[in-house]
């Protein structure tokens, strides 16, 4: 009796060990997935950041060159405009016509809608050629649309950033269940194993539930 005792006391432990030996090959099994496929999201979304970084940097150097060469027009014209000025309270015919095929076309259209302002007698007529309607800065335009798409980069590359870190944190979650299931094995008493496991699994079900809800990679 005692023997018989004594074989299915070892048959009992026997199956305690493959079940613990079960759940923690499982474990393993499943946070090696788990692990490749967040560190395979966390790696394209740091890329993603990285791109969009990038974009919107030199998005925003072309932005402040265009606004350089918006201001250099600007103050190209407003120079050839008190050229002409000058010449015109001077009644010089000569260096008024000289200064006038200085201005540039888009100058020149807003001057000749000045002008027709009548600003001699007008008191509500606007300062000067470059306050009109019809003086346009495609280059100041242009800034603004580029500084604004830069804007946007750059905000996308941080939630980039911030996705990735996300799917870091995961994978660290990950590695302490596999730090766990791996210790585990390590212990004779089984209470200790199935204590690990326990503590694995509820980690992995918190990592498994942030993979559900953080955002997907492209």
């Amino acid at each position: 009796m005692a023997e018989e005792a004594a074989g299915e006391e070892e048959r009992i432990s026997r199956r305690g060990d493959r079940r613990i030996s079960i759940i923690e090959a499982s474990l393993l099994a499943i946070v090696a997935v788990l692990a490749a496929l967040s560190g395979y999201a966390a790696a394209r979304w740091s890329t993603d950041s990285s791109d969009l970084l990038a974009h919107a940097s030199a998005e925003r150097t072309l932005g402040n060159a265009a606004n350089v060469d918006a201001l250099n027009t600007l103050n190209f014209d407003v120079t050839a405009f008190n050229a002409w000025f000058a010449a015109y309270v001077a009644q010089n015919q000569t260096a008024m016509n000289v200064a006038a095929r200085r201005f540039t076309p888009n100058f020149k259209n807003a001057f000749e809608a000045w002008l027709l302002t009548s600003p001699e007698t007008n008191p509500t007529a606007p300062p000067g050629p470059t306050y009109m309607p019809q003086y346009k800065q495609p280059e100041k335009q242009h800034a603004a649309a580029l500084n604004a798409a830069a804007d946007r980069d750059y905000e996308a590359g941080v939630k980039a950033g911030d996705n990735s870190d996300s799917y870091i944190l995961i994978t660290v979650y990950l590695a302490t269940v596999l730090f766990l299931a791996g210790i585990g094995s390590h212990f004779a008493y089984r209470r200790i194993r199935y204590a690990l496991a326990g503590v694995g699994s509820a980690i992995l079900v918190l990592a498994v539930v942030l993979l559900a809800i953080s955002p997907k990679p492209a």
